[in-house]
């Protein structure tokens, strides 16, 4: 039988930049259109908060079952990645915005994936 080892989710990294994100992202949501509000908005939003949520989530569960929360988390980057590209594309966030968020995103999921690794 698989020992838990639980981790405290609010000591690791990955979940204090998931929080970075999700408050960077409200920031920027801010200055969308208000016709956005249940597209993008909703889906910016809701795939951020994903991202720390799911760290949370997992670091209560077997290393096995946490690997498979934090590809979830690592899946939610990718798509926030996406989304916020497409609010650029349409004028709602503007290079710096996007360039500042993406190193962000990018610097999660390297040391997620490098995290998991180590699980």
């Amino acid at each position: 039988m698989e020992k838990r080892k639980r981790h405290n989710y609010k000591n690791l990294k990955i979940w204090q930049i998931g929080i970075e994100i999700v408050d960077d992202v409200y920031t920027i949501i801010e200055g969308f259109p208000k016709g956005e509000r249940f597209g993008l908005i909703s889906q910016i939003s809701r795939c951020s908060v994903s991202i720390p949520s799911n760290v949370a989530e997992g670091s209560s569960r077997t290393d096995k079952s946490f690997s498979h929360f934090l590809d979830i988390s690592l899946g939610s980057s990718f798509e926030l990645e996406t989304q916020l590209i497409i609010a650029y594309k349409r004028n709602y966030i503007n290079k710096e915005q996007l360039t500042k968020i993406e190193v962000k995103i990018q610097e999660f999921q390297k040391m997620t994936m490098g995290f998991q690794n180590k699980l």
